[in-house]
């Protein structure tokens, strides 16, 4: 099934971006079809799966539903991996480094006020994590359940022995964290759907990336909230620069100091 335009009618990523790789515009329901690709396996991996797995594991409190989540949204988010991978290939025909990295904008900032590529351009990371960081302190997840918030298992007596030298524990969420914001939802989203939107959105496919992005949390809806107002630290920045690095370090913030915080129980 054919779910984007002819290149000949739109080549807005590409055109802007001056790379030789042709970035397609997709039609409505391959977008649709792609998020719900994301989407559902996220949910049915927090929904169905978890409970399942969280009763074969033995422990206290919210201990068994958080290694349940762990493992079944970590197997999720590496399909999101890929998925990115398949769409790509089967696009470009290929999956060289150098046809990747243009087809996923997997490269420098460019200002689009002064042309300048990378360097003092990557400046604009420090204000978004400051005030990504701002935003998640000031927006808080509404009604989540307690075995199904990550913050409680720093919070709770069952949780910090959990950790306690669990190192291989440890390492799957290291994992999960980088196939979260780098190599899964990001790629996918940032990556490779906006890039691909301006021929159904246009000027708004950036607002139109966020909404999927705030959509596709169904394994986590209380935190959509949160998630839709991180549009303006994820999404405009990756359309601005053209460059999904923007979106993953600014994304990735969060992660690397969550990953402190959990070696200091670990360790």
């Amino acid at each position: 099934m054919d779910t984007s335009l002819p290149l000949t009618e739109t080549r807005a990523a590409s055109a802007a971006s001056a790379s030789i790789v042709e970035i397609p515009q997709y039609r409505l329901r391959g977008i649709l079809g792609i998020w719900a690709a994301a989407a559902l396996p996220m949910a049915a991996a927090a929904w169905l799966a978890a409970p399942v797995l969280a009763d074969r594991y033995g422990g206290d409190g919210i201990v068994p539903m958080a290694k349940a989540l762990y493992v079944s949204l970590t197997v999720a988010l590496i399909w999101q991996f890929l998925l990115v991978a398949v769409l790509v290939w089967h696009e470009q025909g290929t999956l060289r480094w150098s046809t990747v990295r243009d087809a996923l904008w997997l490269r420098s900032p460019r200002s689009p006020s002064s042309g300048r590529v990378g360097g003092r351009v990557w400046l604009v990371l420090i204000p978004l994590i400051l005030l990504f960081g701002a935003a998640q302190a000031i927006i808080p997840a509404i009604g989540a359940p307690e075995n199904r918030d990550f913050a409680n298992i720093l919070d709770t007596d069952a949780g910090k022995e959990f950790l306690s030298g669990a190192w291989s524990w440890y390492g799957l969420i290291l994992v999960s964290f980088l196939f979260n914001t780098v190599l899964g939802e990001e790629l996918l989203f940032r990556g490779f759907l906006l890039p691909r939107m301006n021929g159904v959105f246009g000027r708004g496919d950036w607002v139109a990336n966020g909404l999927l992005f705030t959509g596709y949390h169904l394994h986590v809806p209380w935190a959509m909230p949160a998630t839709l107002f991180e549009t303006f630290f994820f999404a405009y920045p990756t359309k601005r620069y053209r460059s999904a690095w923007i979106g993953i370090a600014a994304h990735s913030a969060q992660s690397v100091i969550l990953g402190l915080l959990l070696l200091t129980l670990v360790a």
